[in-house]
């Protein structure tokens, strides 16, 4: 340890006894105070702050894009659905190699190759709207694409936000508030370019989020990775080296199986169904109310994940989900407007808390050479069984009321968090230090 004088240490000092001559005062050892960890807003985490912000912000102009631009061209409403469809389906099917090759390349390389991707078709389908109606194999086409790119890039996003922020929670939480707001802003700017000029303005929007978003990446100077520069096998042994790392963790795998079980029979079913049931019921202008109270309950989560430092946090996490339920008990109950209201903030807040929790929980306690693997794995399995559950909640509340299967979803997702509670390896994860 370096010891640290002070410029008078070593001033002459007088005997007043024997009036010698000056001796040297030798200074005594003296304990360094501990260095202050460095703050959250350095450089490197403000500009992943704005590529997020402008990330999810471009998200959410598409749907409305889509929605304006074909149907406002004639196309049947089932093209919108084919066109997200297509971006789902492609992220699904590329994200698990997103993973591995943002360990084989680092997330920041893939990440930028992800923006510069779907910047392209983002700026064709502005033409194109903007010129007229463009053929629906094109549309189709540069969905897939731009779903190919958000896989490259997701995985990403797990594993750099440890190796910038020295609070890990308190960046999930940052970003989960900032997020939120976002994707309340997102619609509403396309709904405003779409009326000011058309379809192609809110697709353009979007391209300028992907170059905004890979400058941020650019700039940024992340440190090495721990694991950059080791050899690596072939994509396949490295997909399987993630499945061994996944299995080796019983509180991960564990979570996530219990998560497709949600997937399937709640979120999937809840997002279609409150829609139809809410716009059937009270008119679109008040599901999109619901849909923005929802927004700003999944704000206030992120500012209480800033406040809250559990010792459990998927405890934590799990204990706070059980707002879900009442939402939804709410809905299948014909609760009116402003109860409707009262639970989508309250299933907003609780879901924003868990979903802090959780990244905050696998951020920490999976090796970083490993992460982007994991995240990818959580994001293929969660997206998947909540495609199902979509495209199941139509038929099964055909045969026994829409009522009825909110009404069973807000029992399961009881079940679940019983679930998540009764999982020892999940309950007892502590917080990493």
């Amino acid at each position: 340890m370096v010891q640290t004088t002070r410029w008078y240490d070593w001033l002459p000092v007088t005997d007043n006894t024997h009036q010698s001559a000056p001796v040297a005062r030798i200074p005594a050892p003296r304990a360094l105070a501990p260095a202050a960890p460095p703050p959250l807003w350095n450089r490197d985490f403000r500009l992943f702050f704005v590529a997020r912000a402008a990330a999810v912000l471009g998200e959410g102009t598409v749907p409305v894009a889509f929605a304006a631009g074909l149907l406002g061209a004639g196309r049947p409403a089932s093209s919108v659905g084919y066109a997200l469809g297509l971006w789902t389906a492609a992220f699904a099917a590329f994200v698990l190699f997103g993973g591995v090759l943002a360990d084989r390349f680092t997330a920041r390389r893939m990440m930028i190759l992800a923006d510069l991707l779907r910047l392209p078709g983002a700026l064709l389908l502005a033409v194109a709207f903007a010129a007229g109606s463009p053929p629906l194999w094109a549309v189709y086409a540069l969905s897939a694409v731009a779903g190919v790119g958000a896989a490259l890039f997701q995985p990403g996003v797990a594993s750099t936000i440890p190796r910038i922020a020295p609070d890990v929670q308190r960046a999930n939480a940052v970003l989960r508030v900032a997020e939120a707001l976002m994707t309340m802003a997102g619609p509403a700017l396309a709904g405003l370019l779409v009326a000011a000029w058309n379809a192609g303005a809110a697709f353009a929007a979007n391209a300028a989020t992907f170059v905004v978003s890979a400058a941020c990446f650019l700039l940024m100077r992340l440190p090495p990775a721990p694991a950059e520069g080791r050899r690596r096998g072939s994509l396949g042994a490295e997909l399987v080296l993630g499945w061994r790392e996944f299995r080796s963790r019983s509180w991960l795998w564990g979570v996530i199986s219990i998560w497709t079980v949600y997937g399937l029979t709640v979120a999937g079913p809840m997002v279609p169904l409150t829609a139809s049931l809410v716009t059937g019921g009270h008119g679109s202008a008040a599901y999109g109310v619901l849909m923005a109270v929802n927004g700003a309950g999944s704000a206030l989560g992120g500012l209480l994940a800033l406040r809250i430092r559990p010792r459990r946090p998927l405890a934590s996490g799990a204990v706070a989900l059980l707002g879900l339920p009442v939402n939804l008990a709410l809905l299948g109950l014909g609760a009116p407007v402003a109860a409707l209201a009262a639970g989508q903030f309250v299933a907003g807040t609780a879901f924003a808390y868990w979903l802090v929790m959780w990244s905050t929980a696998v951020q920490t306690h999976v090796p970083q050479e490993a992460l982007n693997r994991m995240h990818a794995y959580d994001v293929a399995g969660s997206l998947l069984m909540m495609g199902v559950g979509r495209a199941l909640s139509g038929p099964v509340a055909g045969a026994v009321g829409t009522e009825a299967v909110l009404l069973a979803g807000a029992g399961i997702a009881v079940l679940v968090v019983a679930a998540l509670l009764a999982v020892r390896p999940i309950r007892e994860l502590p917080r990493a230090t």
